[in-house]
């Protein structure tokens, strides 16, 4: 691959980790800080809305002014974790960010007393543009605790917590892996090994999962021990801060209640589709049980089909196009300004990513683009996240612009739907069509199924902690293989190397970021809904999506499903959902 094609470029932030302009803008960041500490510590108690509007508006223009250096610091660190000069500037900023968020931490603690004493402060029509936000405070108050506490947490997760989720990415990153590609030994980083597991060659992509989880279950008693120590460490806080559940802080965190979160998982448990299609696969791959192995691989008789970048890119924004052609912009200026970092290599931060750009209008995207057409439709998915920054970042204030991850994976899953609709338009082969199924059906099933899996996973361990048991390596071994039979039953053979297959979801290591999967479960749903809208309506539909990207965070989850005339509250939405991804289910059964 071009290097001058696949590389981003980051000029458009800064021109190098050495630029003179970072410091300048730190120094500026801090300057900010200190006037908003002197402006309003002590003082938001006795705000009126008039003046808690100046307030908000004044920590929006701090937090517009840090981003731009905290983004290129976190985008030159990802692209090569092995550089010195972009781990120090990491570094640099990291304990910046931990320090300002010490200082300020009273402005959290203070807007919570004032929206406690003051709750006609939410419907007041001067703040009319931060409403829902201030809802949201309301729900937290009651959780926060004094300002020395607040700063004790920060200070102990700057080098506590923080410190197990870099080891985790870390051991990742910098490792190599001995794989039999086609007969050959290989050794290869993780993202190329990883860019194996759905490899058309079974016995490749069987060496490739036997020598990374082989290789991870080596080292199975250091994750442990981090993950026994991020839990123990959030139970903990959670308790500290009287939350009824370690859930408790995630569902205020995504904009949702606990009986919507039963819903949907009961929806999934309750359902056989998924075990109905891999049946239906192994048929295909005339298997009689899929191995772990072969759940997301190709079908045998499909030829493997490689895509350039450029390939990629037209495809994309055909199929946004097609959607409405103002709806491709974003992508287009994504290619344009080389805002996307495609190129596998050493050191490189594993998986993919979009990261809002918001000063600038856009986004920055991260991935290990190998050609496949999986790889596609990761590009696909990152690019509907750029595409809600694009939209949202033009209409909100920085503040409405953190949108939990139940409403920011919208975009992302409806544009690997509209890549979808347009791919089975184009294709006439039978073959090729079955294939494209099979692989929007794996993406569908491992999202909505295998994610739910992780949420069953993530609540057994605290309930091992409740209870009083010790997470060594072995026990959570035995709640990941738990987990995932509740979803697969006896429909699939793993290899026992599968048992430590939890090493490496980096979101369990992420400190004080608990429960991130069942958002991607509540988003597919939910997205799968839209669709059905979008295909009743054609293009009336378009601007009702637009509208709702564009709300960022102003409105609430319930609200935004009820723009576009769905009811998330109701089992019925859950089931409605599934309805779809046994649509798709069925027309692959048509074909066969």
């Amino acid at each position: 691959m071009d290097s001058q094609i696949t590389n981003w470029d980051l000029t458009e932030l800064f021109s190098s980790a050495d630029d003179t302009r970072i410091n300048q803008t730190i120094k500026q960041s801090i300057k900010l800080a200190n006037e908003f500490e002197s402006s309003y510590r002590g003082k938001i108690i006795g705000l009126s809305a008039e003046g808690l509007l100046e307030c908000l508006q004044s920590i929006e223009t701090f937090e517009a002014k840090l981003s731009d250096v905290t983004l290129y610091s976190n985008l030159a660190f990802s692209a090569d974790m092995t550089n010195s000069k972009t781990q120090a500037l990491h570094d640099k900023v990291e304990k910046l960010s931990a320090n300002i968020s010490k200082q300020l931490a009273f402005y959290s603690l203070e807007l919570g007393k004032l929206i406690k004493s003051k709750p006609e402060l939410i419907q007041n029509p001067v703040l009319k543009n931060y409403r829902h936000m201030l809802e949201r405070v309301k729900l937290r108050v009651e959780h926060q605790l004094s300002e020395v506490e607040e700063q004790l947490i920060i200070e102990k997760d700057q080098f506590g917590v923080n410190a197990w989720e870099e080891l985790q990415s870390k051991w990742l990153n910098t490792r190599m892996f001995e794989v039999t590609v086609l007969g050959q030994k290989k050794m290869l980083t993780y993202g190329e090994a990883n860019g194996l597991l759905p490899h058309p060659d079974r016995a490749t992509r069987e060496s490739a999962n036997r020598a990374i989880y082989g290789a991870l279950g080596k080292d199975g008693e250091i994750f442990s021990a981090a993950l026994r120590n991020i839990c123990n460490d959030w139970v903990t806080v959670s308790k500290r801060r009287k939350y009824v559940s370690p859930m408790a802080s995630s569902l205020i965190s995504n904009d949702t209640q606990q009986n919507i979160i039963d819903n949907l998982l009961q929806t999934i448990e309750k359902s056989s589709t998924y075990r109905r299609y891999l049946k239906l696969k192994a048929q295909l791959m005339k298997m009689p049980m899929l191995g772990n192995h072969d759940i997301v691989a190709p079908l045998p008789d499909t030829p493997e089909k490689k895509y350039t970048l450029q390939q990629a890119r037209d495809l994309i924004i055909q199929a946004y196009s097609r959607f409405s052609p103002d709806y491709a912009a974003a992508v287009k200026e994504m290619f344009d300004k080389r805002h996307i970092d495609a190129e596998p290599r050493f050191g490189k931060r594993n998986g993919a990513f979009c990261a809002s750009y918001y000063n600038g209008k856009s986004a920055y995207i991260l991935q290990s683009f190998n050609g496949t057409l999986s790889d596609v439709f990761t590009l696909a998915h990152e690019l509907g996240h750029a595409t809600h920054d694009w939209y949202m970042s033009r209409h909100q204030t920085v503040i409405n612009t953190n949108v939990p991850s139940i409403v920011a994976e919208t975009a992302s899953i409806f544009g690997e739907l509209l890549l979808t609709d347009h791919m089975l338009k184009e294709i006439d082969s039978e073959k090729e069509r079955k294939a494209l199924l099979c692989l929007v059906l794996d993406e569908a099933g491992m999202t909505t199924f295998q994610v739910t899996a992780r949420v069953w996973f993530e609540q057994a361990l605290y309930e091992s902690i409740e209870s009083g048991e010790v997470l060594d390596y072995q026990k959570i071994c035995s709640h990941w293989v738990n987990a995932r039979n509740k979803i697969y039953g006896d429909v699939v053979e793993w290899l026992p190397e599968m048992e430590a297959e939890w090493t490496m979801k980096p979101h369990y290591f992420m400190a004080n970021y608990r429960f991130y999967n069942y958002p991607y479960v509540y988003a597919q749903m939910f997205v799968y809904s839209l669709y059905q809208r979008y295909l009743q309506e054609g293009k009336a539909f378009a601007p009702k999506l637009i509208e709702l990207l564009s709300a960022g965070s102003s409105k609430s989850s319930i609200e935004l499903g009820e723009s576009i005339g769905l009811d998330v509250t109701k089992m019925d939405f859950w089931k409605d959902g599934m309805q779809v991804f046994e649509r798709f289910v069925g027309d692959l059964e048509k074909i066969i």
